[in-house]
């Protein structure tokens, strides 16, 4: 912030420090956790960041956070009560199917079709299939003989 850089911060279950919080967990279920968020959202808030993410905390508490600072809230597995919300795009389209965290709603399914895509991507490329003439960009026939004839005249 003091350099001038706009900070959005982030507090609750925090994926870069996972190992720290004992594994992808609700973040503030008990007295002292969630008084800690609290102090902290106020303490984000006071050092400069313009909104904050509240992430995988119980929804009462994402509430009170929201009220006890001015700046905006975006929740993720938060409540109803933040500002706004946001939801990872892979997650929300159901890009993986090895694990969904409780707070994603999926509103498709593309993990097969982008497998299926990429599988028929290489069996394109492996058949000389892709690309074809009509993927590919041409040089007019004088131009590619001019190139030809200058490499062959600086012995390149």
């Amino acid at each position: 912030v003091r350099a001038g850089i706009p900070v959005m911060g982030h507090i609750g279950l925090t994926p870069q420090t996972v190992s720290k919080l004992g594994g992808f967990k609700v973040q503030g279920k008990d007295v002292g956790t969630s008084l800690k968020l609290i102090r902290d959202a106020k303490a984000l808030e006071e050092a400069g960041a313009f909104a904050m993410v509240l992430e995988a905390i119980p929804d009462r508490i994402a509430k009170l956070i929201t009220e006890a600072v001015s700046i905006p809230t975006m929740g993720i597995g938060a409540g109803p009560d933040c500002d706004g919300q946001v939801l990872v795009l892979a997650d929300m389209i159901g890009m993986f199917d090895r694990f969904t965290p409780r707070f994603v709603k999926q509103y498709c399914q593309v993990g097969q079709q982008i497998t299926d895509a990429m599988t028929s991507f290489m069996d394109d490329v492996r058949s000389s299939q892709f690309p074809l003439a009509e993927h590919s960009f041409t040089i007019k026939d004088e131009e590619y003989e001019a190139v030809v004839a200058a490499l062959e005249e600086t012995g390149e």
